[in-house]
Order: structure tokens, then sequence, then C-alpha cells
């Protein structure tokens, strides 16, 4: 369905869920290590792959707020082409955070790859890397280069079936390697016109696009032609794309938006923009009633909620409806993203 017509809050803990598939493969799993050439942005996380091994199997991502996966670290991957997604993780969130739909996409024979942005992740903060907005795309371009040009690995993944699927931030990530340019003259114009806009706040407060070589770094072209389709899950950030860069995007796109506000994230601005922006053949537009921005992260735990309410208070709404409801919804987005990258 087509609609005409801020980024996620800080998320302090990693996360996870319980399998939701029945069959299926086992989910391998292996870490992440990607070192930086000039030393100053290494990146870190994991990579889920297919196996038949069950022998060591063990529960990871999860702590007492959010429900583990079922992994079997470095087991013998299923051989084979599989096709490879590749995650990215919303403001202050992590490499965990979508361990449920990694496990999910496994089984149905994916490799998915998910890496810890610098400056915007759990534990990484620096306000250099905060501002450097633009290399968050490149740290999605470097996975798929170490992955691509690691022996072990690339012989395990079709390189025609390569796809990309970003919550919040990591949705306006997925967007600017789509090939949506970052327009600093739109930007300021409408941050002007709305102060008070999440985003705003956020990007001011970061120093985005603030001095003349950064505003010309963010606007470059971040775009990454081996990325076949997209899976953009309640983005934030749109208006600050040309709106004839979105327009130009000629590779699938499929966008959920999450009606049920929760912080503040205006779909009229934000998804049900974006695909009034995105070329209408390209686009596959999902908003189901009951869904809110933070249905895009873990289940919770029976005792997440008051461990929330106790020690988080400002953050227990995250696992409010958080267990059967999102557990749920986590079986049909993992269908509908499977199916979508299955498409093509």
């Amino acid at each position: 369905m087509k609609f005409k017509g801020p980024l996620v809050c800080l998320i302090s803990l990693v996360m996870g869920s319980q399998s939701l598939y029945a069959d299926g493969y086992h989910t391998g799993l292996q870490d992440l290590s990607i070192a930086d050439a000039e030393g100053g942005r290494p990146l870190e996380g994991y990579i889920w792959y297919p196996t038949q091994q069950s022998d060591g199997q063990t529960e990871a991502h999860g702590n007492a707020v959010w429900e583990s996966i079922s992994v079997v670290r470095d087991a013998a991957p299923e051989e084979g082409s599989h096709p490879l997604v590749v995650l990215s993780h919303g403001m202050f969130g992590n490499a965990r955070n979508q361990a449920w739909l990694g496990e999910a996409l496994v089984e149905q024979g994916y490799i998915v790859a998910a890496i810890n942005h610098p400056g915007t992740s759990t534990f990484l903060r620096d306000p250099d890397h905060q501002r450097e907005l633009w290399e968050r795309p490149r740290d999605i371009s470097r996975t798929i280069d170490y992955i691509l040009e690691t022996p072990a690995l690339s012989r395990l993944v079709d390189e025609d079936r390569i796809f990309m699927a970003g919550h919040s931030l990591g949705g306006f990530t997925a967007i600017a390697l789509a090939g949506g340019r970052f327009d600093t003259e739109k930007m300021d114009q409408f941050c002007a016109r709305h102060p008070g806009e999440l985003v705003c706040g956020i990007f001011d407060r970061w120093d985005v696009a603030k001095t003349p070589e950064d505003r010309t770094r963010i606007g470059s072209d971040l775009s990454d032609p081996r990325i076949n389709g997209f899976a953009v899950f309640d983005l934030g950030g749109t208006q600050s794309f040309s709106l004839e860069s979105l327009g130009a995007i000629a590779r699938p796109m499929l966008v959920y938006g999450a009606p049920l506000d929760i912080m503040g994230m205006d779909l009229e601005i934000e998804s049900r923009a974006l695909v009034a922006a995105l070329p209408e053949e390209n686009v596959q537009y999902l908003e189901p009633a009951g869904l809110s921005h933070f249905d895009f992260l873990g289940v919770c735990t029976e005792r997440g909620l008051a461990i929330l309410q106790a020690e988080e208070p400002e953050d227990a709404f995250i696992c409010e409806q958080g267990r059967e409801e999102r557990r749920l919804e986590h079986r049909q987005i993992a269908q509908e993203v499977s199916e979508f990258f299955g498409s093509f």
C-alpha cells in the first residue's frame, strides 16, 4: 500500500529473541572483526549463517531483559551459495538488536551480518564519530568488502543476492546506500521551520553538517551498487535527503512504518514521506496497525518489563507489549522480509 503524504532513543542493553521457526537450518555464529587501514574506525559485530550442526548449541545475545537466540558457535557452515543480508542498528543500538531477524533469516538459508557503528552504538559514542554520519553507510560497504574478500566467507555468498536492512538510523543508512543524497540546505530549511522535530535536535547536538568539509562529505554519493534490495524499518531522517535523489532510486525497497507512536516519530514526514518520494514501481509499504518503533528490537523476557521499571523507568515502555505480541510481529516481519528478498 502506497501512502502519500527521530531516530531511536538510547538503548543500552543487548537483545535477541527465541527461535521463530521450528524447522530449517540451525544458526552458526562467528564474531566479526574488521580492521581499519587508517586505524580510526575498526568494526566489530557478528555473522550468523546456516549450518546442519546442532552439537554445541547454546544461547547468545540475551540477558535478564532480552531473550536470547540459539546458536552453534563456529559451526561448520552449510555449503552452497547463500544470499547475504547486512543489518544496520538504530541510534545507540548495537549489532545484537536484530539478532531475532538474523536467526529467522538464517533458518531460511540466508547469511546475515551485523556490526556496531562507531559513534552511534551502545558502547561507542565518540562525538567525532557521531557527526561523521557519512561513515555509517561506508561501514556497511566495508562489511560487504570484508565478507567478499575473505575466502572462507565469500565462497558461501551469492554476490548477485546481497541485501541490506536497517532500523531507524539504520534505515537512514539504508537510504544513503540506495542512492539517497543528504541535502544540507533542504535539511537546514526543514529544521528552521520545524525546530522541535526529533531528528533536527539530534543532528544539531551531534554537529552534523556544520562545517563546509562535513557538508561536502555527507552530501556525497554513498551508494553501494552491490546491494540488490533494501528493507527499511521505521526510519528517521527522511527530510535530510533530496527529493531528486529519492526519486532516482531504482532498487527495490520494502518500507515499514510504525503507526503506534511512542517516540514522536511522525510518519507523515518519515516513512510515508519516503514512500511518496520513491518510484512507485520499486517500493512496497507496510504499516501494521499495532506496530511500534521498538518492536524491531528483541523480545523481552518475562522479567524484562519489571527490571526496566525498577532500574531504567524512562525506558520501561520498550518492553510494554514486548513479549507475545512482539514475537508474533517478528514472525510476520521475518516472513515478509524473506519473501521480499527471495523474490529477486
